[in-house]
């Protein structure tokens, strides 16, 4: 009678999975433990609590559907070895077993003897395979008990994870394998066809949802959802309006296309109507977790837009429910608190879209960016300084004075130091996904051209503080006029602003360099740029270059030689003025004047020598004579080579 009830007991806990949902539930912390592999190694799970996707898998050397599994993740494994994916296998099989399925399988991930009743703490005695999906801090994501259609479920979540981690060639290799042996899975064929569009596959993506769409039921509708997406992404706002309309009016309660209306309509200045769809988007039910995150992130990001920074922030959470990888709504979300000065917990949600992604670019700059403002919020002096600094040229900005005034230049012919402010840009088009992407351009920017030594760029944090207290927004600083009165008041020879227009998988950014005295623009640069973050980098060392190229091109470091002694000289310019070891100026003098016709012109400089750069001082440098047609003497006119260091 009692082994009856033992044997009821076990089933009621194996069929309900209740033992499993009292201990360990989605959003609880994993519990800890120190496991052995075949091979005696030992490994800790706190000790990984840094990696953003872990898989936990229980299972049984003997079992056909544990095979199953393992194989599939070990077959992911082998093809993606630098993948950001950590998988251990645990089994209470024994020893000599474990080790024969190594070497049959050739595993490719580490394989733990259970010995500590770990399998117990995670309700995964009786029914196995059993996974656990670990995300950052490692909170449980989720877990699939057995084999079979759980294996593929788990395979499914896996494959959407990656999606949601921009891992797109991992997500694409998932759900192929999926498709292989299940070919009815309209979840995967839907998958497959969402990684695609991220992966710039906008033509194989189309084809894949085209063929849902001539099935029925849930396939059908997952097709016509698909086809919106690449048609608003396409530019056919018509055909994706068209095609939204149709699953709302077949599948009402899915909310994906009300994001992707909204989305379109936002971009064609119909706010208040975006406003509409994006309610409806968040308010209903049916749908993928990651489109119900988008929905969430963007009605988020439309709120932070009105100031409605409480409202966001639920809607950013609601975001992070549905998709704990969702980086770009902890992101968004801090940037709500930086705004509002809260800047301990804004550095606290860059930090933790970091522990997603440490390599996401945007979430770096916004969190080095916060570090310095807290530095500076502790520097009673540095705080004092920049509070003065504003308190001063916003008085200057009221009257009109020109800091460019200022400064009396004892000839014209001597550099001044170059002086570059960023005025933030304006963003235009749709409703980017990430928020704060003007203020990471403009830092990320600002910091590689300080580094050059070339110039010298106003600090971001005074030029914050100043649009503070002057009550300036976006929509003034769209007029050129009041970027160029920034511009001057700060003493910035060049005023750097510019468009971003939000396109649906990119930003163009359209920028322009202007001078400050002539109101002339000598460079104007546009650059697509991913709003995934994908190539920053790279993007930002192509636009620095741009800028770098047109300062030295169209404002030459101009000076004169002080004293000459054969070999080597003393120039009247420094690092002050943006010298670097390596500059080369040539030395000219001015030619003869003519006269033509009544008129006196002045006549062509001509060059009488070479002279390089090698002991750089604030003020003055001493420079090698590199070549020379007569020895160079006091009052020698020098001007910088424009592209040439070291030569």
């Amino acid at each position: 009678m009692r082994t009856l009830i033992w044997m009821l007991a076990v089933m009621v806990v194996v069929g309900t999975g209740s033992f499993v949902n009292a201990q360990l539930m989605p959003g609880e912390e994993a519990p800890g433990f120190t496991l052995e592999d075949v091979y005696g190694r030992k490994h800790k799970l706190s000790s990984v609590k840094d990696n953003s996707l872990i898989i936990l898998y229980f299972f049984d050397t003997d079992s056909p559907a544990s095979q199953e599994g393992l194989l599939s993740l070990n077959k992911l494994v082998s093809q993606f070895p630098t993948a950001d994916l950590l998988i251990w296998g645990i089994t209470t099989s024994s020893k000599n077993k474990v080790s024969d399925f190594i070497v049959a399988h050739d595993a490719g991930f580490p394989v733990m003897i259970d010995s500590q009743d770990v399998s117990a703490k995670y309700g995964a005695e009786f029914i196995l395979p059993t996974t656990y999906i670990l995300g950052p801090g490692l909170k449980i994501v989720d877990y699939f008990q057995g084999g079979g259609e759980s294996t593929e479920k788990m395979l499914l979540a896996l494959a959407e994870k990656e999606l949601q981690r921009e891992e797109l060639p991992v997500a694409l290799a998932l759900t192929r394998e999926i498709q292989e042996k299940n070919p009815d899975s309209h979840e995967a064929k839907a998958l497959y066809g969402y990684a695609a569009l991220k992966s710039h596959k906008q033509d194989e993506a189309e084809d894949v949802f085209m063929e849902l769409a001539g099935e029925t039921g849930d396939a059908k509708i997952a097709g016509l959802e698909g086809l919106a997406k690449v048609n608003f992404d396409k530019g056919d706002g018509e055909k994706g309006m068209e095609l939204a309309d149709m699953v709302e009016e077949q599948a009402p309660d899915r909310g994906y296309v009300n994001v992707l209306k909204a989305d379109f309509l936002y971009s064609q200045n119909q706010e208040q109507q975006a406003e509409q769809e994006y309610e409806k988007a968040v308010a209903k039910t049916d749908g993928a977790s990651f489109q119900k995150a988008y929905a969430h992130n963007q009605y988020g990001r439309l709120q932070a837009d009105l100031g409605n920074f409480d409202q966001a922030r639920i809607h950013y959470d609601q975001a992070i429910d549905f998709d704990p990888y969702n980086l770009v709504a902890m992101s968004n979300k801090g940037v709500t608190y930086q705004k509002e000065g809260q800047l301990e917990k804004a550095l606290e949600l860059f930090q933790e879209a970091l522990t997603v992604n440490k390599n996401d670019e945007y979430a770096r700059v916004l969190a080095a960016k916060t570090e310095k403002l807290l530095s500076l919020k502790k520097n009673i002096a540095e705080k004092e300084r920049v509070d003065r600094l504003v308190k001063e040229l916003a008085q200057r900005y009221k009257s009109n004075k020109s800091f460019l005034s200022l400064f009396q230049k004892e000839d014209d012919w001597t550099s001044q130091q170059m002086i570059v402010t960023f005025v933030d840009f304006q963003e235009k088009g749709g409703l980017s996904p990430r928020d704060g992407i003007s203020s990471v351009l403009t830092s990320q920017l600002a910091e590689q051209l300080n580094q050059t030594g070339r110039v010298q760029v106003v600090e971001r944090v005074i030029m914050d503080r100043l649009l503070e207290e002057l009550n300036i927004g976006s929509s003034e600083l769209a007029d050129p006029e009041t970027a160029l009165k920034l511009g001057r008041i700060m003493a910035a020879k060049l005023v750097t602003t510019g468009t971003l227009l939000h396109l649906p998988d990119s930003s163009l950014l359209n920028m322009r360099l202007i001078d400050s005295e002539t109101t002339s623009i000598p460079k104007v640069l546009t650059r697509k740029l991913p709003q995934s973050g994908a190539n920053f980098e790279e993007d930002m060392l192509w636009l620095n270059r741009q800028i770098l190229e047109t300062i030295v091109t169209k404002y030459p470091l101009r000076g004169y030689i002080v004293q000459s002694s054969g070999e080597e000289a003393i120039i009247n310019l420094g690092s002050g003025q943006g010298v670097v070891a390596g500059t080369v100026f040539e030395v000219i003098e001015e030619g003869k004047p003519i006269k033509y016709k009544g008129k006196t012109m002045r006549g062509m400089p001509a060059k009488i020598g070479k002279v390089e750069a090698v002991r750089v001082e604030p003020d003055m440098c001493t420079v090698r004579v590199v070549e020379q047609s007569r020895p160079l003497k006091t009052d020698d006119k020098i001007r910088e080579v424009p592209g040439i260091v070291g030569g």
